[in-house]
């Protein structure tokens, strides 16, 4: 195994374990975590693996427009879409936890116009989003989150 391929499985690694323990403090907490996200609004993603058709959770921060709700592929600015934005494309049936509440929702990608206004509102409230989107040449996906 090349240097490369031990440190991005390190990093997988080092990611879930940090997911999980933000999915517990979640789910302990109605909703409210601390840390990276204290203060932030959060929700819990539930998406279906494309390849392994498993299900995975992601704790992300959304954005909350009346009563439409929006995530962020933004994986920090990488040049790379996060892994649940493919599961989502591959499947966009997924189930949301905000709250203490769940549901289901159809996962839909923005484009254009309205892609660019949500971003823009996100990067207004949390400026690390206007951050992400300069360190990368990807333009970082929009998802709303429509209840089924």
């Amino acid at each position: 195994m090349s240097e490369e391929q031990k440190r991005d499985d390190e990093a997988v690694k080092t990611t879930k374990a940090w997911n999980l323990t933000v999915i517990e403090e979640f789910r302990a907490h109605q909703g409210k975590v601390g840390g990276n996200f204290e203060g932030a609004p959060v929700l819990l993603l539930h998406t279906t693996g494309a390849k392994s058709g498993k299900e995975r959770v992601n704790p992300m921060m959304y954005l909350n427009q009346g009563e439409r709700l929006y995530v962020f592929a933004s994986k920090a600015g990488a040049d790379t879409n996060p892994d649940w934005y493919l599961n989502l494309v591959s499947n966009p049936e997924v189930t949301v936890e905000l709250g203490v509440e769940t549901f289901a929702a159809t996962a839909n990608a923005l484009t254009g116009e309205e892609r660019e206004h949500i971003y823009d509102a996100q990067a207004k409230l949390f400026p690390g989003f206007a951050e992400y989107q300069e360190k990368t040449t990807r333009l970082i996906p929009v998802v709303e989150l429509v209840r089924a």
